[in-house]
């Protein structure tokens, strides 16, 4: 059986994070999204087609020859014209049954597994508001239809992005218009597909959709939650490793050093002296964490250096970036109430009481630069020393 996998997208909503890199290839639990997938799949499909875009150079050089139990193989969609078109792509590639994946969510491995028992499936979850998703309906435990981001806000089904499909889908695929955004929707292809064949509807024990950068906080909790202890570096006398910490190979860990897990540390990194890193937080290869630094529940991404006397809570660090002494992160609003942040020109609710800052590849701060909650930073961005960001950094 193959995989297709759908990684073209430009994901805007995920930006400062996406704009150098497909969102295939953000880091969770110091592992890319694309590797977690492929790992989940290993021994239920012989192939992956992993369909790319504009950046797909950097998912076929990310990705090598890792995944060995598995082929990979390429479809280049060559414009951005929606997830049927991306689909349509690797028409030629695949034959009878596959299983399809968004390249942008987090499945786990006994979902895809049930979903394939299936001659036709479409995997699903109950939501609080489904307005923000496909809306399944329903009946009998089979697939009567599918509302793209219906306007009512109500707890309901919603749709994952993992179907199993046969080749019959592309039919259906080819006679699409174009949707009110402008694109050739998968939803409504299978919508069609239904009325002809029946599609049998399973709910999901995890998935994490990945749209915005304080999605990734989401999806890595749950990840660490159920990881297993393992120290491979140095740990100093007067250090301490409190629960389930893992630490790499390479990796020194300072006299006075306080590590609360679920923690990953990565490669190569060098932690403290006297610094505090709380449970929930992912530190990448290659990073550097000061003296008297606190790090709770964030993501710092591989090479990124942590000036001393600093505070980031809730947040997610791009690669490369340097963070310049006394940096202080805000990620609780005065008024506790959700924090908002603005994606595509609007401010929008994150959902979240707390939530921090997301930060753009190579971006630089000065010292004792502050920031809003809510408030981002763009690659390769700079900010002076005590400056106090309240808007966007672009």
């Amino acid at each position: 059986m193959k995989a297709v996998i759908l990684a073209a997208g430009k994901s805007t909503r995920a930006y400062p994070l996406t704009i150098n890199k497909p969102k295939a290839l953000l880091k969770i639990a110091n592992r890319t999204v694309i590797e977690h997938n492929l790992t989940q799949l290993q021994g239920l499909v012989d192939e992956a087609v992993i369909v790319i875009g504009r950046n797909g150079a950097l998912i076929k050089g990310s990705l090598g020859s890792r995944f060995r139990k598995i082929k990979l193989t390429y479809a280049r969609q060559k414009n951005d014209s929606g997830t049927a078109h991306a689909l349509l792509t690797a028409e030629k590639m695949v034959s009878d049954r596959f299983v399809v994946l968004m390249g942008d969510d987090l499945y786990g491995r006994k979902d895809i597994q049930r979903c394939i028992g299936n001659e036709l499936c479409v995997l699903t979850k109950t939501v609080p508001d489904v307005s923000g998703f496909g809306a399944i309906d329903s009946k009998s435990g089979m697939l009567t239809g599918i509302q793209e981001k219906p306007k009512i806000c109500s707890t309901g089904l919603a749709n994952t992005g993992l179907y199993v499909l046969d080749r019959n889908i592309f039919p259906f695929i080819k006679k699409l218009k174009k949707s009110r955004r402008g694109e050739y929707e998968i939803t409504e292809a299978i919508s069609l597909f239904s009325k002809k064949k029946k599609i049998s509807v399973e709910k999901a024990g995890f998935w994490f959709p990945v749209t915005y950068p304080w999605s990734l906080l989401d999806a890595n909790e749950a990840i660490l939650k159920n990881v297993s202890g393992k120290s491979e570096g140095r740990v100093e006398k007067g250090a301490t490793l409190k629960g389930k910490v893992i630490v790499g190979k390479g990796t020194l860990i300072r006299s006075g050093a306080y590590v609360e897990g679920p923690v990953i540390i990565g490669k190569n990194c060098d932690i403290g002296p006297n610094c505090y890193v709380r449970p929930y937080t992912s530190i990448g290869d290659n990073c550097r964490i000061g003296n008297s630094v606190e790090i709770k529940n964030s993501i710092i991404m591989d090479n990124a250096c942590i000036g001393h006397l600093s505070y980031v809570g809730d947040s997610v660090i791009g690669e490369n970036v340097n963070i310049g002494a006394g940096f202080i992160v805000a990620n609780l609003r005065h008024d506790n109430s959700s924090v908002k942040s603005i994606v595509k020109k609007k401010l929008v609710s994150t959902g979240r009481k707390k939530f921090g800052t997301a930060i753009g590849d190579g971006a630089k701060t000065g010292i004792r630069t502050s920031v809003y909650p809510g408030r981002k930073i763009w690659p390769g961005k700079t900010t002076l020393p005590g400056e106090i960001v309240k808007e966007d950094v672009e």
